[in-house]
């Protein structure tokens, strides 16, 4: 009952949407206008929707229209074939754990698609998978401007690592493997209703911060250090604009290799047991999705080529 109020919702506020006021935070704004009372337990249920929608796709109908094909669901990137999903089974030993190499770690192993298919972020509170999701959404919150998280204990503050470089340095992303996570991000947040305005600074900032290779260290988190953020670091990725610092990122691009009996790791980073079991999300076929996405994008009508440099053909 709750999908199907928020997504009636949604469709509603898609339709006839005010202008978002410049002093009101876009986590705020449409934490109000979907869920009515602007508190922290209807921000984090905000940044759940559309978390667990860009990393599956679409699990809430009906929506404004927009597909979301999902970051774990094969597709492509201006021309580019895409699966991101090894990145999160398992199937590549591509998680920095604490060591020199890659390691194999399952971040699906707290049920896959079905548990945020019912808007949790996964069946329990131990698993890869649930800490994963839960950063998730507290990373984004504090992106998206959450006011009231870490007010209470009903949406914490983000309290993981504060370099997503250190995070992915072992993934190798490419250029295309980014904007397609990004396009992801971005079309769910446009299947909940938010606009094209709002989302195109999302857009710049995700790209900006994450997308350019060599980009000097920023803060992105208020009560965390300066930190590396770039996650595309191989030779695809674009060069950061302005104040390049490639011999801060002192490790070369190595694709990652596939999971074997001697990099599967016993725990993450975060000290949590660790599957070596697979497990496998919903995901389309390659051309479906590769068509969603597409069509779906085009109608947000924003050329992420205009606002951040490098990504041709990504629409937010």
């Amino acid at each position: 009952m709750l999908f199907k109020s928020l997504a009636l919702t949604a469709a509603v506020v898609g339709s006839a949407v005010a202008q978002r006021p410049s002093n009101e935070s876009i986590c705020d704004y449409y934490t109000t206008a979907l869920l009515k009372n602007n508190t922290a337990a209807n921000q984090l249920t905000l940044l759940t929707l559309v978390v667990n929608t860009a990393v599956i796709g679409n699990y809430t109908t009906p929506n404004v229209g927009i597909m979301v094909p999902g970051i774990l669901a094969p597709g492509t990137f201006n021309g580019t074939d895409v699966n991101l999903a090894p990145y999160f089974s398992g199937a590549l030993a591509s998680t920095n754990t604490g060591g020199s190499s890659g390691m194999s770690v399952n971040f699906l192993d707290g049920g896959g698609a079905d548990p945020l298919k019912m808007n949790k972020p996964a069946n329990d509170t131990t698993s890869n998978q649930y800490i994963l999701l839960t950063h998730l959404y507290e990373y984004f919150g504090t992106l998206l401007g959450c006011s009231m998280q870490g007010t209470s204990s009903d949406y914490v503050a983000y309290s993981g690592d504060e370099s997503m470089y250190e995070v992915h340095k072992f993934m190798d992303l490419s250029a295309a493997e980014v904007g397609y996570f990004i396009t992801q991000v971005a079309l769910s947040g446009a299947s909940f209703g938010v606009t094209a305005e709002d989302l195109q600074p999302v857009g710049t900032a995700l790209s900006t911060l994450f997308g350019h290779r060599c980009s000097a260290a920023t803060v992105v988190i208020p009560t965390q250090q300066s930190a590396l953020q770039a996650i595309c670091i191989d030779d695809t990725c674009p060069v950061a604009v302005t104040d390049a610092n490639c011999t801060a990122y002192t490790m070369a691009a190595v694709e990652p290799v596939s999971a074997n009996s001697s990099n599967i790791a016993s725990s993450t980073a975060h000290g949590t047991a660790t599957s070596t079991g697979s497990s496998s999300a919903t995901a389309t076929s390659s051309g479906a999705a590769a068509t969603a996405t597409k069509n779906a994008a085009a109608q947000l009508g924003v050329g992420m080529a205009a606002v951040a440099g490098g990504f041709a053909a990504l629409l937010l």
